[in-house]
């Protein structure tokens, strides 16, 4: 099997890594991290020149109809440089549903501003006590004429607080966690009813709890069929994690080249500590684990096409619990190699462990993965 990239990935590559080169270097993050909203509207202007924010979407919608290898290449650019912009929240996730399952006039109404950077969107799916089972909703769309009208609340909300647009699931029959019965809904974040909590996050990024008491939407609001959208939602969250993988091995991949230099330049009895076996041993090591987790991540790129729903939650799952292990592997080697330093807010290792740890976390942690790998009786 060919693993190279193609021309066109390959020139992808470059511009991708010679734009977030050019225009995200740590520094200049933290003044990112400052704006509004916690992300640089200017950044994401640039995304969107560059055609970044239009990868995904078909010819017809507007954009480049390119494959999950070029978002995989786009993901781990992002994770090298610790970007804050909302990519996962509104092209990955946002724009997943509504290339996914959207109606023509969707698509119409919203990719177009997807692509130019104008319009950025949230999913809304996390509920109290849900932890990480995507069917468990009891947040509630019950009809009114021919719209619907949605109750109840919604909990850390990536880029919920900045979203022009949230995409939120509501049962709208059914039990709590009844498979069936859950809707996909298109709400305007200024919607009347809906209030907004927002808070930065421990990776610097931004997220918001949210409440909808009687919230009004059309019947044009419903992403495919309202009491069947689980399906939907399940393979559109695998993208994310699909994407998360990749973010993981460009935040690994650069934690590693930060030690490995740190270990070149730092002294200890007048010599670079690099020079201690034991210390390249453990560099070693942490190689080790990123290739591991890189293997991982293409499968899981791959596996994103699989037209078996069960076969490809089951390779993304297997891929998140090797990138689960080999992220906390890296990260905790990557602070302890840097010692007291790695703790600190001004030093980058810190802050790339910070963001590694909540991918981890985020639409199942390790131990959650690896219980579904092991019901459906092993990766192979």
């Amino acid at each position: 099997m060919d693993f190279d990239l193609s021309e066109e990935q390959r020139l992808l590559k470059d511009s991708v890594d010679g734009l977030l080169t050019d225009s995200y270097d740590f520094e200049q993050r933290k003044k990112y991290v400052a704006e509004k909203g916690g992300w640089s509207k200017a950044v994401w202007g640039k995304l969107a020149e560059q055609g970044l924010l239009g990868l995904p979407f078909s010819e017809e919608d507007g954009g480049f109809g390119a494959g999950a290898i070029e978002t995989m290449i786009v993901m781990e650019a992002l994770g090298k440089a610790l970007v804050v912009e909302p990519y996962l929240a509104t092209v990955v996730l946002g724009g997943g549903f509504l290339r996914r399952g959207g109606s023509a006039e969707q698509k119409a109404a919203y990719i177009p501003s997807i692509i130019d950077g104008s319009k950025t969107l949230a999913f809304a799916q996390l509920e109290k006590n849900s932890r990480y089972d995507l069917g468990d909703v009891s947040a509630t769309a019950k009809k009114k004429g021919n719209g619907w009208v949605i109750d109840g609340e919604k909990f850390v909300v990536l880029n919920g607080d900045s979203a022009d647009t949230l995409i939120v699931t509501a049962r709208t029959k059914g039990g709590q966690r009844d498979r069936n019965g859950i809707g996909l809904f298109l709400v305007p974040a200024n919607a009347k009813g809906v209030t907004i909590k927002g808070y930065p996050t421990q990776d610097s990024l931004h997220a918001a709890d949210i409440s909808f008491s009687g919230v009004e939407v059309g019947a044009d609001s419903a992403i495919g069929d309202p009491e069947n959208a689980l399906p939907l939602i399940e393979q559109v969250v695998d993208d994310a994690r699909i994407a998360m993988c990749a973010e993981a091995v460009g935040a690994m991949d650069e934690s590693l080249k930060a030690t490995v230099e740190y270990l070149k330049t730092r002294t200890q009895f007048g010599v670079a500590i690099g020079t201690f076996q034991t210390l390249q041993h453990r560099a070693a090591d942490m190689f080790v684990a990123l290739e591991q987790a890189r293997s991982m991540s293409m499968f899981a790129t791959m596996a994103g096409d699989f037209t078996n729903a069960k076969e490809r939650a089951n390779a993304v799952a297997a891929a998140k619990v090797q990138i689960g292990k080999s992220l906390k592997f890296v990260g905790q080697q990557a602070i302890q190699l840097h010692g007291g330093v790695g703790m600190t807010m001004e030093f980058k290792i810190g802050h790339y462990f910070k963001r590694l740890t909540m991918i981890e976390n985020t639409f199942g942690d390790t131990d959650y993965h690896l219980r579904r790998v092991s019901a459906q009786g092993g990766l192979i």
